[in-house]
């Protein structure tokens, strides 16, 4: 088996029989899908091989899952099995199918809806805190028939991770908490932030998060009842009433958190960052912005302090204490955000700032550059493919720049 060590699981095997005979002979009529992780977590990669082919074959993998609407998502690639009737997918370039390429997760990343153009379709299986699990189906076809099939079940989180909604009139904002086993060891918590779509978004990168064992808050700040429609006037009060919040919780380090803004979520990270540095001990920018810009989507300002606006001009770094990691596409068609990520590493090289920042710039991802990786998203620019390999390059360097 090589340097690989598999766990052989469930092998769906067809039996073909009757007039079928004369065409056993020719394809192979069962196959054994290996994987060596049956459960993981949806940010973790599975290596999957399927045997038992004969040489040379053509043989096709499907992928398919089901989407909170109840649509069935699917992906496939067409190989040709090696000389020992093989593929494996991390090794194994498709002739043909949803993504090219050797690419191990290709069938998960690539996956596209019964309708639609897939670049413009994000795949979502559900809230993480209602449906902690979603499942990938996994087949073999060779000659039109379907000779073996395996299910892979994906977690949001691991054992132990709790969660709690945030409301208003209790807890002063709005939003999903997310925690880890009560035993963890203590580390920051992150405050994640979204862009303008609003409501309470980014609630699988905190699951996923704390099941790293990071305290994690997807925080609404407009778009939610009781808070601004729009993003318009929108107080750093409030984030740094969050960020409080998290830092008292079980298991939070109390020297600060991590702040984590998407898009229009990164101008409030940043500005956070500067305005709040006893409070605010690092930042993680995707698809960022280094100025202020006006409200969305009717103008007007976008943020204020101490009820004053703040000025739409470019964000300043000189009082940011913590690193700094940005992230973002050279083909971003909604804002130059590689330009920007590479101005505010110009800033804080030339501020009395003595924390680690660094930009990581993927050329040909676009404005979905982040977070997580292997869950099928449309594009903002760039191709779904560039935004994938960005994602899955991407993700690790975020979880070591928090580990740091």
């Amino acid at each position: 088996m090589g340097v690989r060590h598999w766990l052989v699981g469930l092998t769906a095997v067809v039996i073909v029989s009757g007039g079928a005979a004369a065409c056993s002979k020719r394809h192979s009529t069962h196959a054994t899908i290996d994987v060596d992780a049956a459960v993981a977590l949806a940010d973790q990669p599975v290596h999957v091989r399927v045997s038992g082919l004969r040489a040379r074959e053509a043989v096709t993998v499907a992928s398919q899952a089901v989407d909170a609407q109840g649509q069935r998502w699917h992906g496939e690639a067409t190989f040709a099995a090696d000389g020992d009737g093989v593929v494996d997918l991390d090794r194994s370039a498709p002739v043909s199918g949803s993504y090219g390429g050797a690419d191990g997760m290709g069938l998960f990343w690539s996956m596209r809806p019964p309708t639609g153009d897939p670049d413009e379709a994000w795949f979502s299986p559900g809230h993480p805190e209602t449906a902690g699990t979603f499942e990938v189906r996994l087949t073999v076809t060779v000659a039109g028939r379907e000779i073996a099939a395996r299910t892979l079940t994906r977690q949001w989180t691991t054992t132990g991770v709790t969660h709690r909604t945030l409301t208003l009139g209790v807890d002063g904002v709005a939003g999903v908490l997310f925690l880890p086993p009560p035993d963890a060891v203590r580390r920051p918590g992150v405050l994640l932030l979204g862009g303008s779509e609003g409501g309470v978004g980014r609630k699988y990168d905190a699951a996923l998060l704390a099941s790293h064992g990071y305290p994690a808050l997807a925080l609404g700040y407009f778009g939610v009842p009781g808070l601004p429609t729009s993003l318009r006037d929108i107080p750093l009060e409030y984030f740094v009433t969050a960020a409080r919040l998290l830092r008292a919780q079980p298991g939070a380090d109390p020297g600060g958190v991590v702040v984590n803004g998407y898009s229009r979520g990164s101008e409030a990270a940043l500005l956070l960052a500067e305005s709040y540095p006893d409070l605010v001990r690092g930042a993680i920018l995707y698809a960022p912005n280094d100025t202020v810009w006006p409200g969305f989507p009717n103008g007007g300002n976008a943020w204020t302090v101490g009820g004053v606006p703040v000025p739409r001009t470019a964000i300043p770094v000189t009082h940011v204490a913590g690193p700094v990691i940005a992230i973002a596409g050279g083909e971003d068609r909604v804002w130059r955000s590689a330009a920007q990520a590479q101005r505010i590493m110009q800033r804080l090289d030339d501020a009395p700032v003595t924390a680690a920042h660094q930009a990581l710039v993927y050329p040909d991802a676009g404005h979905g550059v982040g977070s997580f990786p292997y869950l099928a998203a449309g594009t903002m620019g760039g191709t779904r493919a560039a935004d994938a390999a960005a994602r899955s390059d991407g993700w690790p360097k975020v979880l070591a720049f928090l580990a740091a």
